[in-house]
């Protein structure tokens, strides 16, 4: 079985001014945007977090061990819950996280929640598996600044990992091996449950008023055109900035982090479309962690990506829809975590 999933790309070329990306997508879902029912409506763009995710408890467990592993490093003090912290929403809460010897990264940590529901990883997609994801990752000089040789070294003389590791791998501790613990646990990272996922599955209150408003509110003015599917974005690649460019996209298409040779647009960066689930929980936002508030968000993505001045009052409907997807995390609404 493969890691690999189909992804979706935006369409090509600029749109002029009042056209929307994926415009007949757009009609569509604005055609059939309703008022809040008692029963969620069929066929909706969105599907629910799965409730039940299988893995192998022994793989989790080993791979979480690794998680918090220093040694996964070159420097042996940092490892991948440095910066992906449950707490945090899966990332650290800041704009731009501290590297190995004191390098920035270009982009903003994003969230390790749900990571294995989306098709697309990294702010330029460039990865499609969480498994290519973790093997890249160790040796990015701006993350782990690692070299496998050096980690398998390190963790083969831990005569404990060893022994554990031969319970659930004959051949014991291989680059394959560890990464395949890692992407165990990161695919039981998963936050089902949340209120929208409930209301999806028929539970008609467990949204507000406000909060259905917001979906209705965000199908009609087609943003669900690229954040959609079951974590609600994270499959395809889109512009950032269809009508103007904002402030974080002021490098065009040499803005760090941006995805080179899309062929979607010449002029402006392309990111892939981040998830949204849990984003009530995971400030900043954006590739480069400029934006701090979910209504600074929305009011820059109406402008910059439908060509819309969009209301205060539609701002918070959005809001209130964007943070019923806030699921819980091993049974514990993940907004009650201590931070």
């Amino acid at each position: 079985m493969t890691d690999e999933i189909p992804i979706r790309q935006a369409g090509r070329g600029r749109r002029k001014a009042g056209r929307l990306p994926l415009l007949a997508l757009a009609i569509l879902w604005a055609a059939e945007a309703v008022h809040a029912q008692d029963a969620p409506l069929p066929d909706e763009p969105i599907t629910p977090v799965p409730l039940d995710i299988i893995t192998d408890p022994a793989r989790v467990s080993l791979g979480q061990r690794l998680f918090s592993d220093t040694r996964l490093s070159g420097g042996n003090d940092r490892s991948c819950s440095s910066c992906h912290m449950i707490t945090r929403g899966g990332a650290d809460g800041l704009r731009l996280s501290t590297g190995p010897q004191n390098r920035i990264p270009p982009t903003n940590t994003p969230t390790i929640l749900n990571v294995s529901l989306s098709a697309l990883l990294n702010w330029d997609g460039r990865n499609r598996s969480v498994k290519t994801q973790l093997r890249d990752v160790v040796t990015n000089p701006h993350i782990m600044d690692g070299d496998w040789p050096t980690v398998l070294s390190r963790l083969q003389a831990d005569r404990a990992l060893v022994t554990e590791f031969r319970g659930s791998y004959p051949d014991g501790i291989t680059q394959a091996n560890v990464i395949d613990a890692l992407a165990e646990y990161e695919r039981s990272l998963v936050t089902p449950n949340a209120p929208f996922d409930r209301y999806l599955r028929g539970e008609a209150d467990a949204l507000t008023p406000q909060a259905k408003a917001g979906y209705e509110l965000f199908k009609f003015y087609g943003c669900v055109s690229c954040h959609q599917g079951v974590n609600v974005g994270g499959n395809m690649l889109q512009a950032f900035g269809i009508f103007g460019s904002p402030a974080a996209a002021e490098g065009g298409p040499d803005t760090p982090g941006a995805a080179k040779d899309t062929g979607i647009f010449p002029s402006e960066p392309v990111f892939r479309v981040p998830s949204l689930r849990n984003v009530a929980e995971t400030a900043p936002y954006f590739h480069n962690g400029s934006v701090q508030t979910l209504p600074e968000a929305i009011d820059i993505m109406a402008n910059y990506q439908l060509g819309r001045s969009i209301t205060p009052d539609d701002i918070a409907q959005i809001e209130a829809f964007l943070t019923s997807l806030t699921g819980e995390y091993q049974g514990i609404p993940l907004g009650d975590y201590q931070r």
